[in-house]
């Protein structure tokens, strides 16, 4: 059973940062990418950010140069640095772990609120 747990949400004001984490119960070289999605209010899942197990990671336009996706293998845990934060980033945060034989895992999210 794959378990992914997200960490670091949270409330901050437009132009903050946060950074959350996602760590995985198991090797994150079992995964072809692992990715971090997000839920907005009244709104369909999106992906923001993904890191694939080669070549580059890609991120959504609406992040492109606010927010960074990396990892470190060896803990097997996922980040996601989100820097000049705006309202419209509010969103419950996802992790994604997705393998193509057996398909996509995802963490329970994790709220991140920007507000004044």
């Amino acid at each position: 059973q794959v378990q992914l747990v997200e960490s670091g949400g949270g409330l901050v004001q437009p132009g903050g940062s946060l950074r959350l984490s996602c760590a995985a119960s198991t090797s994150i070289f079992r995964f072809n990418s692992m990715a971090w999605y997000r839920q907005g209010p009244g709104q369909g899942r999106e992906m923001v950010a993904t890191s694939p197990n080669t070549g580059s990671n890609f991120y959504a336009d609406s992040v492109k140069g606010r927010f960074i996706i990396s990892r470190d293998n060896a803990k097997n845990t996922v980040f996601l640095q989100m820097n000049s934060l705006k309202p419209e980033d509010t969103a419950v945060y996802y992790c994604n772990a997705h393998n193509q034989i057996t398909g996509d895992y995802w963490g329970q999210g994790t709220q991140v609120t920007v507000s004044s």
